[in-house]
């Protein structure tokens, strides 16, 4: 059965539900059967890539899904990326661009690609399989474009029963983490709900309306939902099961949580643009040790490195050499640590501070500060030092307004009483500006180089 097919059989059920309107699986199959039919009056055929710049609606979804239903390949694009959007088309070598707007009527835009197309592009062309091509946030440096085969990723749909989950759409359709959702919820005959926008009250308002039962989000999001307090001011008593991942959980955050909603399941989810979402077990509600799933993956930890091997894993980078091994195996980057079948993710290599030889996560440093009292948001990072070649530097928002300098020496001391010496930061810089970008995933990048300057 393919998935419209699939998305046909749950009937009248809510599909898609946004703050003023609801659709439901037949109309959402129709409208993808509609744009498959404008698709074919436009010339876009098998093989192409197409790109399309929206919010999340169901148009958009349905637009996406009939793009790859024709066997094309698609970009999604969030409008609030605006200033990368020339390079996304150009590294994509998209041949034509949709553009769905909150209101008025969509456009079609065709582009010319140079030739010759890239090697894997012309590759999945001849597999007959539908693409998704998915640009990292480039919190950590350049955005690498992934094309992944969405055939692999929809083809275990409908196999095995599921939730049929009331789902809120935080993660957008540009995220491997907002694409997993949509497929999931879709793929089980769930329902999707797309809050107003994506700050804490609104997300509230939505779960209390559409009776949300799953909140799959990061953390930095949940962070900015506990200060907000927002929780507190809606009936939230639908919330079933809030997972997070795309970035190190700290302690202090998983523990405020865990207190503000006690009969909440809390599961940590793992995935990458790369490979796709990894089936994951979480130790406990407030633990951040988890089981990886076997089903299409398979891990092993080098060195105190993650490596995944994975059937849904994509082609390769159009902007970049393939990250695999010979043996098909992908190094995470991610340090891990282990204790029996369970693995904690510690951060990435490359975010680890070595001051001296020793090494410091920056997670464990923000979870610290996080706990201080009167701190909004934190970033830890590495600053070059002449003696021990690096030393830890923070930069911290606050809640209330504190003197800088008053601020700073108290949260010194704060760390001093509950770190090793060599993981207290040197630098403590008290700041207004945002810890995240727009998949509201800490910017480390942005942070280091702003040591640097």
């Amino acid at each position: 059965m393919d998935f419209t097919s699939l998305l046909t059989s749950f009937g009248s059920r809510h599909c898609l539900v946004t703050s003023d309107a609801s659709v439901s699986y037949e109309e959402i199959a129709a409208r993808i059967r509609g744009w498959q039919a404008q698709l074919s009056k436009l010339g876009c055929r098998a093989g192409q890539v197409f790109a399309v710049r929206s919010d999340y609606s169901s148009e958009a979804c349905a637009l996406l899904l009939a793009i790859t239903a024709i066997g094309a390949i698609v970009v999604p694009l969030s409008p609030s990326g605006a200033a990368k959007t020339e390079e996304y088309l150009e590294v994509g070598q998209v041949e034509g661009v949709f553009v769905l707007p909150r209101s008025g009527q969509w456009t079609f835009d065709e582009r010319a690609v140079p030739l010759p197309r890239h090697e894997l592009i012309t590759q999945l062309g001849r597999e007959g399989a539908p693409g998704l091509i998915l640009f990292s946030s480039g919190s950590t440096g350049r955005s690498k474009a992934s094309l992944l085969n969405f055939q692999k990723l929809t083809q275990r749909l409908g196999q095995k029963p599921g939730r049929a989950y009331r789902t809120l759409a935080f993660l957008l359709l540009d995220h491997i983490g907002g694409i997993n959702t949509l497929l999931n919820v879709l793929g089980h005959g769930g329902t999707v709900v797309t809050p107003a926008s994506r700050t804490p009250n609104a997300v509230c308002e939505a779960i209390k309306r559409h009776r949300v039962q799953l909140l799959p989000t990061s953390p930095t999001f949940l962070n900015m939902l506990l200060i907000s307090e927002a929780y507190k001011e809606h009936d939230l008593s639908s919330l079933e099961l809030i997972t997070y991942g795309t970035e190190p959980m700290p302690e202090a955050t998983l523990a405020a949580l865990r207190d503000a909603f006690p009969r909440v399941r809390l599961k940590q989810t793992y995935g990458l643009s790369e490979l796709g979402i990894m089936p994951t077990q979480s130790k406990s509600s407030d633990s951040l040790w988890m089981k990886l799933g076997s089903d299409g993956f398979e891990h092993k930890i080098v060195d105190g490195i993650l490596w995944i091997r994975s059937s849904s894993a994509m082609l390769g980078y159009l902007n970049a050499p393939s990250p695999f091994d010979a043996e098909g195996w992908f190094n995470t980057q991610d340090m891990v640590e282990t204790d029996g079948d369970y693995v904690r993710v510690l951060g990435r290599r490359s975010e680890i501070i070595n001051v001296g030889g020793e090494k410091v996560y920056p997670s464990e440093v923000e979870s610290v500060l996080l706990a201080a009292g009167n701190v909004r948001d934190v970033t830890v990072s590495a600053k070059a030092n002449a003696i021990t070649g690096q030393v830890v530097s923070a930069r911290v928002s606050l809640i209330a307004p504190e003197d800088a300098t008053v601020a700073a020496s108290r949260l010194l001391c704060f760390c001093e009483s509950r770190l090793e010496r060599y993981k207290v930061p040197v630098k403590i810089n008290i700041s207004d500006d945002d810890h995240h970008g727009d998949r509201f995933k800490k910017n480390r990048f942005a942070a280091i180089e702003g040591e640097a300057q």
